[in-house]
């Protein structure tokens, strides 16, 4: 039988990383507060090194391989904020580090995968970087998965086990969905703990895998990804993050792009941070559930990452 994520697995990656990661601020939100008629609380990932909680998972799963894994160097499949994490963590390692990006990779996120130091290599779409990877392996590169690897989502479930220290009366946590391994790793922290911790899932229109895979009842696959929330695009769930979305979440809210940008242009405004739509979609999905929350609960938005170049901010603000 396969092994399935734990909440040891999440503690031994928290032990595993601490010296090489942030640990990122919690700050109470009157703002949001008073929008939500909750107590609210942002989770501010996006000052995680390289500007997301990515770094987490990719720094657990490259410090668990033996050298002789390692071969000859590590090799991921992301046109977004996985490439820059497994580019700073080969650097920090000593390791060769080679990304295989869609062409349609914003030029932001394959400039600072670059600077990083990484390789990087063209395929046509996600899903042909994804078929390409198997031929690197049996080259001898460490493959790090962006979700479906047990000890990149228990490296990603770190974040949870901070929002339980930060905020113990917690009793919602809105968090946005890729491939599921972020929103999985975070849950399964959490609810070890707490069980009676509400899980939201978040997703953008034209990134929104998981939740048609639920509504399936089976895993669906995208033929494109056309939200602007990039680092949302996966084109399917793995089995292992769909089980847990399955067992772990109270529902997954998919909004609109504008939706998540509207949200993006107030959370700058307001709490004078630069969030990316797949971070701001945290927003506009609590504000369709407000009716869930009551003055009483304790809600935990998850902001994961920041890294949006101005000329898209610009770009995105006419959509």
């Amino acid at each position: 039988m396969a092994e399935t994520l734990s909440l040891s697995h999440i503690q031994t990656a928290r032990r595993r990383i601490a010296p090489c990661i942030r640990r990122t601020p919690l700050t109470p939100s009157v703002t949001l507060s008073e929008r939500l008629k909750s107590n609210a609380y942002v989770k501010l990932e996006m000052f995680q090194k390289t500007g997301s909680f990515k770094v987490r998972g990719a720094f657990n799963k490259a410090l668990s391989l033996k050298p002789e894994e390692r071969g000859r160097g590590i090799v991921a499949v992301s046109g977004g904020n996985h490439a820059q994490a497994v580019a700073y963590v080969a650097r920090a390692l000593g390791l060769r580090a080679l990304v295989l990006m869609p062409e349609s990779t914003p030029r932001n996120y394959v400039e600072a995968t670059r600077g990083y130091g990484a390789e990087v290599k063209f395929a046509a779409t996600a899903a042909a970087a994804f078929a390409e990877v198997a031929e690197f392996e049996r080259e001898g590169w460490a493959y790090v998965h962006p979700f479906d690897d047990l000890l990149v989502m228990a490296g990603q479930g770190t974040v949870g086990l901070e929002i339980l220290e930060d905020v113990p009366q917690v009793t919602d946590v809105v968090i946005s969905i890729g491939g599921g391994g972020f929103a999985a790793g975070v849950a399964t922290a959490i609810k070890s703990l707490k069980p009676g911790v509400r899980i939201w899932g978040v997703e953008t229109e034209g990134a929104d895998c998981m939740s048609k895979s639920l509504a399936a009842g089976e895993i669906v696959t995208l033929d494109a990804i056309t939200s602007i929330a990039r680092t949302l695009g996966a084109p399917a769930p793995s089995e292992t993050t769909f089980a847990l979305a399955k067992e772990l979440f109270e529902s997954v809210t998919v909004v609109s792009d504008r939706q998540a940008m509207d949200a993006l242009g107030f959370i700058l405004e307001r709490l004078k941070v630069m969030t990316e739509p797949a971070a701001a979609c945290t927003l506009a999905a609590a504000e369709k559930l407000h009716m869930k929350f009551t003055p009483e609960q304790h809600v935990v938005l998850i902001f994961c990452g920041g890294n949006m170049s101005v000329e898209d901010l610009v770009r995105f603000q006419s959509i």
